[in-house]
């Protein structure tokens, strides 16, 4: 990774442009090094695929709400769909960027100065394609609201301002997400915020709510656009990236020179468990995974965080009451755990693989385990989406079929992967840009598991109607959840003939 430092540079006196590109060239570098590049195409391919699917989308509801914003001669219309659009903003960083102190560890030895290197890196995700994303979003309005009227120099004033206020939330992030991976506490800061932003909406009554808009609509009109509103998001945005700096680089060395504070905690036995003999042993390992292991835990708290979102988005908001948004988003929040955990399934375990080949059967009964764990977990998203039961707006009858859907058929299709899937996983690793999928069945199961239980009920509801369509699909989920002993052990037998094969490649990403 360090390769563009050659020992005859003068590195330690680079200026920060040279810095810049030379950090950049060598990040580049060293993805296409890593041992799952050439495997990461097929991630790739798929994720480039949801992305033009969702700028599409995009770009139509751009187009929907500057027709809106023009009809009505409120180009100010934008502005009240923010907090939703920075709310979605702060999620998508979760899944895509990384932190400058993960980074900037390879280059603490090197002769430059390390605050030069944090401010290349923080500097390189502001011009990341990732903040021109929202383009797609803003381009279409703003040209619309323009033909509708508005004034050119208004115009590039308004994109430039939602531009910049994106920029700000990318270093919000940046800020919160590093706080997050020290305590988990510190997504209370979050929360705070963003709820103080939508929940007025759901909250104060509607009289009080149209005056509230009035204001806003009147400011936007009358003061958006000036200079001291430019200035103070430019002041706020380099407060934000001054705090990042400085706050990453104390982290870097803390982490560096291993400067933890050691503390006694309280370690649960999970007595309850030993009943159910060597499974309850792997149901103990699974918990506590999830519990202590960086990368299982980001991912239940954000499976969390978006199904909280979604559910009251639907139960409260006009924004998802469509007949599809709402099947997939039912869907959507049982499919999400074992979308993002169990499409790696057995990649945590490539660390002590070796350990489970011991004795006969023992992967067998870990699948078991995880099988029964992950189907207890659908509780989970089973009352989170009871508002939406208790507003009426998704029947009872919908949420047993897509729990029961994803507990049977969409368990077993992605328990499949246990026999291709071959690249251990680090147990502490972070989500980062970098955690793609490391194989096309991944990426196609995934795609699988997200639509076609939809599909399934649009296809019953054209010859039925919908409460057969969800009777339907509460008996096949019953029958795969009944068959689990017997899918398990074929998943099983085709992983013992290709163990040797996935043993290799365990040990080669370890």
């Amino acid at each position: 990774m360090l390769d563009g430092f050659r020992r005859d540079e003068p590195y330690a006196n680079m200026n920060k442009i040279q810095l810049f590109f030379l950090l950049r060239k060598n990040t580049k570098l060293s993805t296409k090094r890593h041992p799952m590049f050439e495997a990461n195409q097929y991630g790739k391919f798929f994720g480039y695929l949801s992305v033009a699917i969702v700028a599409i989308e995009f770009i139509a509801l751009g187009t929907f709400l500057g027709w809106i914003a023009a009809k009505e001669d409120a180009p100010e219309v934008i502005f009240y769909s923010l907090p939703f659009i920075l709310i979605l903003d702060f999620g998508m960083r979760f899944m895509a960027q990384q932190t400058p102190m993960m980074l900037v560890k390879p280059y603490l030895l090197t002769p430059i100065s390390k605050y030069s290197a944090i401010e290349c890196f923080l500097t390189s995700q502001l011009l990341d394609s990732g903040n021109l994303f929202w383009m797609t979003l803003f381009l279409p309005y703003v040209f619309i609201v323009w033909c509708g009227g508005m004034t050119t120099w208004a115009a590039i004033g308004m994109l430039v301002l939602l531009h910049l206020i994106v920029l700000v939330n990318s270093q919000w992030y940046l800020l919160v997400r590093t706080l997050v991976n020290q305590s988990l506490f510190w997504w209370a800061l979050p929360i705070a915020f963003y709820a103080s932003l939508i929940l007025p909406i759901f909250v104060l009554p509607d009289d009080m709510l149209d005056k509230i808009f009035d204001g806003i609509g009147s400011f936007i009109s009358s003061s958006a656009f000036t200079w001291v509103t430019f200035l103070v998001f430019a002041i706020l945005f380099c407060v934000l990236f001054m705090i990042n700096r400085k706050l990453q680089m104390t982290l870097v060395y803390d982490e560096i020179s291993k400067a933890e504070k050691t503390k006694l905690k309280t370690v649960s036995e999970f007595n309850a468990l030993n009943r159910f003999g060597q499974i309850g042993e792997y149901l103990k390992l699974e918990i506590k995974s999830t519990m202590r292991n960086k990368a299982i835990r980001s991912r239940f708290i954000q499976g969390v965080c978006f199904i909280t979102f979604f559910s009251l988005m639907i139960a409260f908001g006009d924004m998802y009451s469509g007949r599809f948004s709402r099947n997939f988003f039912c869907l959507y929040a049982f499919v999400f755990f074992g979308a993002v955990n169990l499409t790696k399934v057995m990649c945590p375990e490539g660390n002590y693989i070796d350990l489970l080949m011991v004795h006969e059967e023992n992967i067998l009964t870990l699948l078991r385990a995880k099988y029964y764990y992950y189907s207890g977990i659908l509780l989970l998203p089973f009352l989170l989406m009871l508002p939406t039961v208790i507003t009426g707006r998704i029947s009872i009858l919908m949420i047993l079929a897509y729990m029961l859907t994803a507990m049977g058929p969409v368990y077993c299709m992605l328990f499949q992967l246990a026999v291709f899937n071959k690249d251990t996983l680090p147990l502490n690793e972070k989500i980062t840009g970098k955690n793609q999928m490391e194989n096309k069945w991944q990426g196609i199961l995934s795609l699988v598991a997200m639509f076609a239980p939809v599909a399934m009920v649009f296809i019953f509801e054209a010859i039925f109607d919908a409460t057969i369509a969800y009777i339907l699909l509460i008996v096949i989920g019953l029958a795969f959840a009944v068959t689990e002993p017997m899918w398990l052990r074929n998943i099983y037998r085709r992983m013992m003939v290709r163990r040797y094969t996935n043993l290799e490649g365990f040990h080669a990403t370890r």
